[in-house]
């Protein structure tokens, strides 16, 4: 029951392998990967509650991993909802896309609950690897598309991180002569006098760095996020962050906060994220790559309760992250409907978009609104509570850059706003959505607004989940 998740995923790239073998009639795979999906999310559900340790105490099964298994999970279900017409993916490989995306989460599965440094390799490796090939898969009878440039970029920027990562975890088993985790990091807090610990520290984070896209790991998101089909997008956009900040958490409770330069270090690349991905977002046409900069802009939001080195900072950095994903989500999802053929969307085709789906409007609206920090919506109440957390450990002026930056996104993400709502539409036809679409919407939306309306049983929840992990 511990593995169930897992080997679900394991079980459900197998049976899209087997759909792979011969001649597939692509409606019917779909509808196996959506069911597919769904199991895997009750699986998460079912061991939920399961504890221990496996593979020689390398793989730790908590409350802490088990709840972001569920919210990865959970996430990859929505992606294969709003994508589930894969419109801009090659007709030839959409099995071998869905098998690759089910590795890619099973990598980002293991990797919540690996506990030592050869184990996190593996685990990120496998969720890397599969990503990497799903750029390339898009469909490349379109005009403008450079899907294989950017799979390039994503592979070398990766690897190029993934490098930095491995040379760090070689200076902490020489320092320390463990790759267990607790271990290292234990013995690692007693030598921050020694630059040869930080450099081994700021290494190994630089791999999350990547795949939180921060700063200076970033120069792939906007490249990337343009040339990938609009459902790989999503996923990357959203569901590697949640692996991502999880690790980030578990590594940096176990540095307590007497290290000065990793904490200066983490405010400069806080702040240039902030401002470097806002300020690149300002003149964006495109709506992907809007979002990738303001991606990078997000990451540097959740760096600031995991710098404050306090249970109440990673429990708010859980709780942004979780609404940054739902919101990032519900964007994804109006552009995948919007887009007729998978073709990229500009700013400037959301003309009119309430006359033509008026739920499609509203829910673009409330997750600009809410990524904006504008009440009462979740991300209002994520920047509010990692400000104060900041603000409470004494950062006063990254409080105050923070919050220069949170006026910076309002611009851009206004912008968008005004094109959906106060400008009539290019093309008169309506857009029509399936049920599914709409109902995944409405979900979406009711997440945003209840997160944000009453943020404080999941705070709670957040903090708790935090709290047995340490």
């Amino acid at each position: 029951m511990q593995f169930l998740p897992e080997l679900t995923l394991l079980g459900a790239g197998l049976i899209i392998f087997l759909f792979s073998l011969g001649k597939t009639d692509t409606d019917k795979m779909k509808t196996v990967a959506i069911g597919l999906g769904t199991a895997i999310f009750a699986a998460t559900l079912i061991s939920f509650r399961q504890e221990g340790t496996l593979f020689f105490d390398s793989y730790k099964v908590d409350l802490y991993s088990q709840v972001f298994k569920t919210l990865i999970a959970g996430a990859m279900l929505i992606v294969l909802i709003l994508g589930r017409k894969l419109k801009d993916i090659k007709n030839a490989v959409q099995p071998e896309y869905y098998l690759f995306l089910f590795l890619s989460v099973l990598g980002l599965m293991m990797l919540v609950s690996s506990v030592e440094l050869m184990a996190i390799f593996v685990a990120m490796e496998l969720s890397s690897f599969a990503a990497y090939i799903m750029v390339p898969m898009r469909d490349d009878s379109g005009s403008s598309r450079f899907q294989m440039e950017a799979g390039i970029k994503y592979l070398l920027f990766g690897v190029t991180a993934t490098g930095f990562m491995l040379f760090g975890m070689s200076y902490m088993f020489g320092l320390t002569g463990s790759t267990q985790l607790s271990i290292v990091m234990e013995r690692l807090s007693q030598m921050y006098d020694q630059p040869a610990a930080i450099i081994a520290i700021m290494m190994v984070l630089a791999g999350f760095f990547y795949k939180l896209a921060l700063f200076p790991f970033h120069f792939w998101v906007p490249d990337v996020y343009e040339g990938a089909a609009n459902e790989t997008t999503a996923f990357i956009a959203s569901v590697p962050k949640l692996a991502a900040v999880a690790l980030l958490i578990r590594i940096v409770s176990m540095v307590n906060g007497e290290g000065q330069v990793i904490v200066n270090i983490l405010m400069v690349c806080a702040v240039l994220s902030m401002f470097y991905g806002n300020l690149s977002a300002l003149i964006q046409t495109d709506i992907k790559r809007m979002l990738g900069f303001s991606g990078i802009a997000h990451a540097g939001f959740v760096l600031l309760g995991i710098l404050t080195f306090q249970l109440s900072g990673y429990a708010n950095a859980l709780y942004y992250i979780i609404g940054y994903v739902v919101m990032t989500l519900a964007c994804f999802l109006v552009i995948c409907s919007i887009s007729s053929k998978g073709e990229n969307v500009q700013i400037n085709d959301l003309s009119g978009l309430h006359k033509r789906s008026p739920l499609l409007a509203l829910t673009l609206a409330i997750a600009l609104f809410s990524l904006a920090g504008i009440p009462p919506f979740v991300g209002f109440m994520g920047k509010f509570m990692l400000l104060a957390g900041a603000l409470k450990q004494g950062y006063l002026i990254l409080v105050i850059l923070a919050a220069i930056n949170t006026g910076i996104a309002i611009f851009y993400y206004l912008s968008v706003v005004r094109a959906t709502f106060c400008s009539d539409p290019d093309n008169n036809g309506r857009i029509s959505n399936s049920l599914l679409t709409n109902a995944t919407s409405i979900l979406l939306l009711l997440i945003i607004v209840i997160m944000g309306v009453t943020p404080q049983p999941f705070i709670n929840f957040a903090t708790s989940t935090v709290q047995l992990m340490m």
